[in-house]
């Protein structure tokens, strides 16, 4: 785009409105974002976009990738949309959809979504039997070792996956959690050839998992819908009997962001 036409784009550009529209760009791409596709996608000078670009990291709604030139969102953005999918009326429906899967599966049921260190649970529906593994809204789990953090690692580009492969950081919950970079690596790839992973007793002595990803409009995973139970009542294989069941309220749920 032209010096000339990016200056005339710019002026028919509110002030307070430029900000905005680059945090919704980074939200959008889903990637680390530089300043030039910035540049490019919104028509604003270069100048404009590094100086919000510096205002969005100094109070943390963007933070600097990996390598140190691009942008993601930071942890305001990140609190900013929790926040936003919590709304009274979004999470009341988000709700009835869980309960109806609860319901039909006989087990807590669990909304899970991505932050830079590990699942949150967003939501839950829990279990009327006595015997249930707690859980509570809010609480952080692995990627590595939990079927909700597998199904978002089998979602990220390979780049991203390699960076977190290498980082070093498959620290062992139980006997069973794959610790091993490779063997992850392999089951990650299984998992995306699936569209869903499970957790045999991997985070959890004695639970048993099961989950699937609830995309947005463009195909990308914004959160995980998953069951999880006691091994005394089901294991993996017969967690797989309601996997349907979970696809079903996850499709139900994609619908909520999109419509």
């Amino acid at each position: 785009m032209a010096e000339t036409d990016t200056q005339e784009k710019e002026t028919q550009i509110p002030t307070n409105l430029r900000l905005l529209l680059i945090l919704e760009e980074v939200a959008r791409r889903g990637v680390a974002v530089k300043p030039s596709d910035l540049i490019e996608a919104l028509g604003l000078a270069k100048p404009t976009v590094h100086r919000l670009l510096q205002t969005a990291e100094a109070e943390g709604f963007l933070q600097r990738d990996l390598d140190g030139r691009s942008y993601g969102p930071g942890r305001r953005l990140r609190l900013l949309s929790v926040n936003t999918m919590s709304a009274e009326h979004l999470r009341t429906a988000r709700l009835a959809i869980l309960r109806s899967v609860a319901e039909e599966v006989g087990e807590t049921c669990n909304l899970a979504i991505p932050d830079r260190e590990g699942m949150i649970y967003l939501d839950r529906v829990e279990t009327k039997w006595p015997l249930r593994i707690q859980l509570p809204v809010g609480t952080q789990v692995p990627f590595h070792c939990t079927a909700s953090g597998k199904m978002y690692l089998s979602t990220l580009r390979q780049k991203t996956l390699d960076g977190f492969l290498s980082a070093g950081n498959l620290h062992p919950q139980t006997e069973h959690s794959l610790t091993n970079s490779d063997a992850l690596l392999a089951e990650v790839r299984r998992i995306s050839e699936n569209g869903y992973a499970t957790d045999d007793e991997e985070f959890m002595t004695g639970m048993a998992a099961l989950a699937v990803p609830v995309l947005d409009g463009q195909g990308r995973l914004v959160a995980t819908l998953s069951v999880h139970a006691p091994t005394q009542r089901h294991d993996v294989s017969s967690l797989m009997s309601f996997l349907e069941t979970l696809r079903q309220g996850a499709n139900k749920l994609s619908g909520l962001l999109i419509e």
